[in-house]
């Protein structure tokens, strides 16, 4: 599923679904937030591994490996 990262001139981010299932995020952002990266990933983990490289933040770790790491086909989503 496709990813978006949304930052606004303070450096804040949010990175959310994109298309419909990130809807209600997009709508709490303030006028000031520009779309600056997308990707694509099949699970929660894999989406925030690459968000945390993509900001040079390190490896990402989870406290919930089993539930993170479902595909979000194995969830129900498409």
């Amino acid at each position: 599923m496709k990813h978006e990262l949304w930052t606004n001139r303070e450096g804040l981010d949010l990175f959310c679904l994109a298309d419909p299932y990130g809807d209600s995020a997009r709508k709490l952002l303030e006028p000031d937030y520009r779309l600056v990266w997308t990707c694509d990933a099949d699970s929660h983990l894999e989406a925030m591994k690459r968000y945390y490289s993509f900001r040079n933040w390190g490896e990402y770790q989870t406290d919930f490996p089993e539930q993170d790491n479902k595909t979000y086909k194995e969830r129900g989503w498409e």
